[in-house]
């Protein structure tokens, strides 16, 4: 029986990736966005099991009013929407902006819809997956700490979830293509410098890290939860 996925920055890169398996695979597949015209141009391509939904989803507001489009059973609810805050600048105020940035953008996008759905989880076989960042091991100031406070609160909500069957788990990549958080920093000269400090040699691809999620969201990965999966080359050893 198909199931009812919910991917959170669905639109671009990973998350586009990830909604591209669930989709073929034959799930029906919500996607969550703040951008009509990347989240329709998405769900045109990925194909009819493909619903896209517009949300902010730092807004508890317009989370509360997008909840009536959603499934009523959600079986795998994929936490991919996060950025990263480009306010930089001496001073209390610039650096308030920043920080406050960064949470609003990688914890409460997670954070107000999980617990927003989280009777609509499926007893039993439910999957909660989150995709945080190797930053939050590494340290990368406000944004590595934000990322470092969704390991803790995921541990929080493996064990209220935990009793009814549901996991809740952690993907956290290193560098990947085809995304947009880099932009144009991720030039060939960067690419070069970030393949070096991994174990493989290479950078990653957003396929890659939506196969890692995929397999966390599946009937095998059943009994694991609470966990991190590295998805970085072995960046986090070569550093």
């Amino acid at each position: 029986m198909a199931r009812n996925v919910v991917v959170t920055g669905g639109g671009t890169g990973i998350g586009f990736e990830v909604a591209r398996r669930f989709a073929e695979a034959g799930e029906r597949v919500v996607i969550v966005g703040r951008r009509p015209g990347v989240l329709d141009h998405a769900a045109a391509e990925l194909g009819p099991n493909v619903t896209p939904l517009v949300c902010d989803l730092a807004d508890p507001d317009a989370v509360e009013a997008a909840l009536a489009a959603l499934p009523a059973r959600i079986d795998v609810l994929v936490n991919n929407a996060g950025s990263r805050e480009t306010v930089f600048g001496a001073g209390p105020h610039t650096v308030l902006a920043r920080w406050r940035g960064d949470f609003e953008r990688n914890v409460l996008t997670v954070v107000l819809l999980t617990e927003s759905i989280r009777d609509r989880l499926t007893p039993g076989s439910g999957r909660v997956v989150t995709v945080s960042s190797i930053a939050a091991l590494r340290g990368a100031g406000s944004y590595g700490a934000a990322k470092a406070s969704l390991h803790a609160w995921n541990n929080f909500l493996a064990a209220q979830l935990g009793p009814s069957g549901i996991t809740a788990n952690i993907v956290a990549p290193g560098t990947v293509a085809g995304t947009e958080f880099f932009g144009p920093r991720l030039d060939e000269a960067e690419v070069a410098r970030r393949s070096a400090r991994t174990l493989l040699g290479r950078i990653g691809e957003s396929g890659e890290v939506a196969a890692a999620v995929c397999f966390l969201a599946s009937e095998e990965a059943g009994f694991i939860t609470g966990e991190i999966l590295h998805c970085n080359g072995g960046e986090l050893l070569g550093r």
